[in-house]
């Protein structure tokens, strides 16, 4: 057993080995990280699975070509219809007919795109800074992300982007980043995600409106008021299009909502899934 608390349990995914946290009992819920260096399910949602294991049972997967998960050789560029086939085919895997999900940043986008390609597997669901329509342009703040080149420094001013308070950003922090993002290979693969032009990537995370207006399921749009890497317009746009949807916007709160906003976070998501069943 490993003594990394980012590697848990390992479902083969079609060919792919998948590596994800599982914690809690009840109701499945599935939490999907963000897409910047270094990340993983695990750091991405540490703090908040404890809350959540004590009501669902909790899934939080490395994505495709993420964290620990395999990165097969054919990957150049993001693609989907493959991320979608991944995350349904983990589901499957699992035996989880059905489930809520949250997704954070690109895992919003995901999770959207299952939702709508895949409805009858998506319960209640959560965007957190949420990517995911066409119109949404490409921000500085997400250029230095898909931009990432190697260093500390360059992880400390990335990190320092995500939280609006940068007391938040723990050297700790930053060098467990770092260091995942140095794993043999790491980089060469995250930057094959999401090459130059990469407003192209932007595009191929969209769900197109009409879409989204199709949508039935209950959705609660989160977003922290002071990002800068997915703007709070964005979840404002998401709010207006989406006909099943509420949106909470806390002030003083950048991209890390579940960090920043750990305790409030918790009890916002909590009640709304609960009441958005199974």
């Amino acid at each position: 057993m490993s003594s990394n608390p980012e590697i848990g349990q390992t479902v083969n995914v079609g060919g792919v080995n998948t590596n994800y946290i599982v914690a809690g009992s009840g109701d499945p819920l599935i939490l999907i990280h963000g897409s910047g260096p270094g990340v993983t399910a695990f750091a991405n949602w540490r703090g908040v699975i404890p809350d959540f294991a004590e009501r669902f049972k909790c899934y939080a997967p490395d994505t495709l070509g993420f964290g620990y998960t395999d990165f097969p050789d054919d990957i150049s560029g993001f693609n989907m219809d493959r991320w979608v086939a991944h995350l349904v085919g983990f589901m499957d895997a699992l035996g989880i007919a059905k489930a809520h999900v949250i997704g954070n940043s690109y895992g919003g986008a995901l999770a959207l795109a299952v939702a709508t390609r895949h409805a009858e597997r998506i319960a209640g669901i959560v965007l957190m800074g949420s990517a995911g329509r066409t119109e949404f342009q490409m921000t500085q703040g997400l250029e230095d992300v898909w931009g990432y080149q190697p260093s500390m420094e360059s992880m400390r001013e990335l990190m320092r982007t995500f939280a609006h308070d940068p007391s938040l950003v723990k050297e700790e922090i930053v060098r467990s980043r770092y260091e995942a993002s140095i794993r043999p290979g790491a980089h060469e693969k995250y930057s094959s995600l999401f090459p130059e032009p990469r407003q192209r990537w932007l595009q191929e995370l969209a769900t197109s409106d009409e879409a989204l207006r199709e949508m039935t399921q209950p959705v609660l749009i989160i977003h922290g008021r002071e990002d800068v890497i997915v703007p709070v317009d964005r979840s404002i746009a998401f709010h207006k299009v989406i006909p099943n949807s509420e949106l909470h916007v806390f002030a003083n709160c950048g991209h890390w909502t579940q960090i920043e906003k750990r305790e409030r976070f918790v009890e916002v998501v909590i009640p709304f899934l609960q009441r958005a069943g199974s």
